[in-house]
């Protein structure tokens, strides 16, 4: 789809507030200073959104000027929540197209559903945005490749929400590189995460004030049910990409950086939906091994993801009764790098296992994205999204390997699985016009 499709065809009752100025004046984006004020918009604002707005907030020169959220209720709450804080009432949007149309924001910052954030991604690098999107970055592999086009293309600073690579995951990689646990073979990412059942859910009218058509997006048409709308559709796979896409993209993420790879030659994903009769689609419980091969030699990664109760690894314990981080083992000992939300990482050398170097630091990924936004440095980035995107690839291949039932032979070179056409026909969706992610960005 042309900029002029995206930005032109919008419907125009999905605009909520006051109607733009024809006289605004296109706004550089390469700022004079870095005491200017970077205009940001919220998109998607119902759970990790909040998050988002919380942290732009906080920062000076750093306007909250617009928030989008196709849920009138929740948009309409966060509107007030800012202006309450800050003093100044922010334009307010179902549409994101018509949002983007405003050339004096500088950035959109996504946490929308998995499966709008390469979309909504290209769309403001056309509109001439810069870009922080949550993760997972692409809802499936295609995706994947057509944010980076679209980034470089462009040439914005599009930030990936693995927060890990701004915080105490930096000092940890370093450490690695630097040989402390010696010659890197494996790394485990862990995702145990405490997840109840989500029950069954009737189909049931659209919420008044919940524009669905927009909440859809890419995905197929499908009668309204709860648990394909806020936060359960993560276990939908129109939607989302389960737990290994949801919470263990972080993981991966640091597992991958931390080995020093890119994408695997092979991998092998088994597990299932245990325990629970309900609507979920995705697996609660999913073993998934990559094998790497870095300039001739062999490196493995192993992802664990649980649902229930377990125990814990490696000392790694969030919040008590969950296990979520990486651990890499080397010919010297072992390292264990906890969650991106509990910011540590401990050492552990020798046969004996004594205690090395540790560190804890959660750092500032939305306040490294502004700098990268003033400075017009691609390399200010912390987590790039070419980098982001390589690990989003992981989440689909282990993905695809789990619903084919088999393993996978990956190719990196052709970007495709070696010999399994139906592998390949999985790489890229049905797309619901016009919300469709184009061949040609």
């Amino acid at each position: 789809m042309s900029r002029v499709g995206i930005l032109g065809g919008m419907k125009r009752r999905y605009f909520l507030g006051s109607a733009l100025s024809a006289g605004v004046a296109f706004r550089s984006h390469a700022l004079a200073s870095p005491n200017d004020t970077v205009r940001v918009a919220c998109v998607g604002v119902h759970g990790r959104g909040r998050s988002h707005i919380r942290a732009y907030s906080q920062m000076a020169n750093v306007e909250i000027a617009a928030i989008c959220d196709i849920d009138e209720s929740v948009l309409n709450a966060r509107v007030s929540d800012v202006e309450k804080a800050k003093g100044k009432r922010p334009a307010a949007y179902t549409d994101l197209r018509k949002l983007l149309e405003d050339k004096s924001i500088d950035a959109i910052s996504i946490a929308t559903p998995n499966h709008h954030h390469t979309l909504q991604t290209i769309w403001g690098c056309q509109a001439g945005k810069d870009v922080y999107v949550e993760k997972p970055c692409s809802h499936n592999m295609f995706e994947a490749r057509q944010i980076v086009a679209a980034a470089q293309k462009y040439k914005r600073m599009v930030q990936h929400g693995t927060q890990q690579r701004s915080a105490v995951g930096r000092e940890a990689v370093q450490k690695i590189r630097e040989g402390l646990i010696g010659d890197v073979y494996m790394a485990r990412g862990l995702c145990y995460k405490r997840r109840d059942t989500i029950g069954r859910k009737p189909v049931e009218p659209v919420p008044p004030g919940v524009h669905y058509d927009l909440w859809l997006g890419p995905a197929p048409q499908h009668e309204f049910t709860q648990n394909r709308f806020h936060y359960n559709w993560h276990w939908m796979w129109d939607y989302g990409n389960g737990d290994i896409g949801n919470q263990g993209v972080h993981q991966l993420d640091a597992a991958r950086w931390g080995l020093g790879v890119k994408y695997p030659t092979k991998v092998s994903a088994m597990g299932g939906h245990f325990m629970f009769d309900d609507d979920q689609e995705t697996p609660n419980t999913l073993s998934t091994s990559f094998e790497f091969n870095d300039g001739g030699v062999k490196k493995m990664l192993e992802f664990e993801v649980r649902h229930w109760i377990t125990n814990h690894e490696a000392g790694i314990m969030d919040n008590g009764s969950a296990t979520v981080g990486a651990t890499f083992y080397g010919s010297k000992g072992y390292l264990a790098l906890w969650s991106e939300d509990d910011g540590k990482y401990y050492s552990f050398l020798g046969r004996e296992q004594k205690p090395g170097p540790s560190g804890s630091d959660l750092g500032n990924h939305f306040g490294n994205f502004i700098d990268a936004v003033r400075s017009r440095k691609h390399s200010d980035l912390n987590a790039p999204i070419e980098e982001g995107a390589i690990s989003t690839t992981l989440v689909h291949l282990a993905n695809i390997s789990y619903r084919l039932g088999r393993t996978l032979n990956v190719d990196a070179a052709s970007y495709s699985c070696t010999g399994d056409e139906e592998a390949n026909r999985m790489f890229k969706r049905n797309y619901r016009a016009p919300f469709v992610v184009p061949e040609k960005v």
